[in-house]
C-alpha cells in the first residue's frame, strides 16, 4: 500500500527544475557547514540550520533576536528521520499518515541526539514534514533534520515571500531560496501527542476540527501557560506590525481616535479608512495577513483595525495571530 507521504514525495520531484536543484544543493552544503539558509515551506519562509548542530542553532537565535528558551520546530523529509529525533507513538504515526507532509507539527519526547538548545531546554521536541518540494529536497540533500522558525526578526510578521526574508535578516543568511509566495500563510499547527490526550498548543494550518475528525476524540486546549512553556512560537509577542493593531467585531470609530486608519477583514468597515483591504473569505484573510500587515506599515496609516474572525477552521489560527500581533 502506497502511503500519502510516498505519493507526495514522488510528486514533488517533478516540481523542481535543474536550476533550482543546483541552488538547493548549494543551500544543503551551507546547512552542513553550520550556516543559515532561508527557504520556503507551505506555511511561511523558514530560517534553517542543522538541528543537530548546537552552534549552528545558536546562530538562528542570534539572527532573529529570539530568546534561547523558545524551542524550534525540526523539519524532516520522512518518517525515519522523524524517528531519529523524537520517540514516535501510535497516535503520532497515525497523524503523520493522514496529515504529512503538511502544516502539522507534533510534540513528542525528544531523543538525546537533539541538542537542548534546539528544543529550548525541554524534554520534548516539535517535528514536522513540510508540504513544499523545495523544503523537502533541502532536508533530503542535507541528510540532517533542519531546525527552522520563521525567517524574520523575532516579534515581526512572519515572511511569506523571499524578498521579506532578505529585508528582515538578509545579512544573517548564506542563501535565501526563492520559491514564490507561500500557500498557507500562517505557521503550522503545534499538537502535543506526548501524553495520554492530544493537546493543541498552537492553532495553525491544520484545524482542531480536522484533527478531531481523524482521531475521533476531543483535542484538548492547554491549561493557562502550558502552551507558552511547551510550544514553539508562543512564548513572546509575535507578528506585530510597526504601527498599533486593534481588534473589533463591530464598530471601529471609537478605536481610531482621529488617526489615519487601515481596515482589514472580510466585511465592509464603518466609515472611510485611509486604507481598506477586504478578503474574499477567512482562508484568504489568513493567507495574506502577514503580507498585508507589512504593506500597511508603509501606507501612511497610523493604526490598523482588524476584524475578528470566527474561531472555526483556520479562523482559530487567524484569531490567535491577530491577538498576539495586537499585544493583548
Amino acid at each position: 500500500m502506497i502511503t500519502r507521504i510516498e505519493e507526495r514525495l514522488e510528486e514533488y520531484k517533478a516540481e523542481i527544475d535543474e536550476a533550482m536543484i543546483l541552488e538547493i544543493q548549494q543551500a544543503a552544503q551551507k546547512i552542513l557547514s553550520g550556516e543559515l539558509v532561508g527557504f520556503p515551506t507551505e506555511t511561511v519562509y523558514g530560517l534553517g540550520a542543522n538541528a543537530l548542530d548546537a552552534d549552528a542553532v545558536m546562530k538562528i537565535y542570534a539572527a532573529k533576536g529570539r530568546p534561547s528558551d523558545n524551542p524550534l520546530i525540526i523539519h524532516v523529509c520522512d518518517i525515519e528521520m522523524a524517528e531519529s529525533v523524537v520517540e514516535l507513538n501510535w497516535r503520532a504515526r497515525f497523524l503523520m499518515d493522514i496529515f504529512w507532509p503538511g502544516p502539522l507539527s507534533l510534540v513528542l519526547k525528544a531523543r538525546e541526539t537533539v541538542p537542548k538548545v534546539t528544543r529550548g531546554g525541554l524534554e520534548t521536541a516539535a517535528v514536522r514534514m513540510p508540504d513544499n518540494a523545495i523544503a523537502l529536497e533541502l532536508v533530503r540533500m542535507a541528510g540532517v533534520p533542519i531546525a527552522a522558525p520563521s525567517a524574520n526578526r523575532s516579534g515581526r510578521p512572519s515572511p511569506t515571500d523571499a524578498l521579506t526574508v532578505k529585508e528582515d535578516i538578509g545579512d544573517a543568511v548564506s542563501i535565501v531560496i526563492d520559491g514564490g509566495p507561500t500557500k498557507v500563510g500562517l505557521e503550522s499547527t503545534v499538537l502535543d501527542v506526548s501524553g495520554e490526550f492530544p493537546v493543541l498548543l498552537r492553532p495553525g494550518g491544520i484545524s482542531k476540527e480536522e484533527i478531531e475528525k481523524a482521531l475521533h476524540i476531543e483535542v484538548l486546549l492547554p491549561f493557562d501557560g502550558e502552551a507558552i512553556k511547551r510550544s514553539p512560537g508562543t512564548r513572546y509577542r509575535h507578528y506585530a506590525p510597526k504601527i498599533p493593531l486593534v481588534l473589533t467585531d463591530g464598530s471601529c470609530s471609537s478605536l481610531v481616535d482621529g488617526k489615519k486608519w487601515a481596515w482589514i477583514g472580510i466585511s465592509e468597515p464603518e466609515h472611510s479608512p485611509h486604507v481598506k483591504i477586504i478578503f474574499r473569505d477567512v482562508e484568504e484573510y489568513a493567507k495574506e495577513l502577514f503580507r498585508v500587515l507589512r504593506v500597511i506599515e508603509k501606507s501612511g496609516a497610523e493604526i490598523i483595525v482588524a476584524q475578528i474572525p470566527d474561531e472555526t477552521g483556520i479562523g482559530r489560527a487567524l484569531k490567535d495571530r491577530l491577538v498576539r500581533a495586537s499585544g493583548i
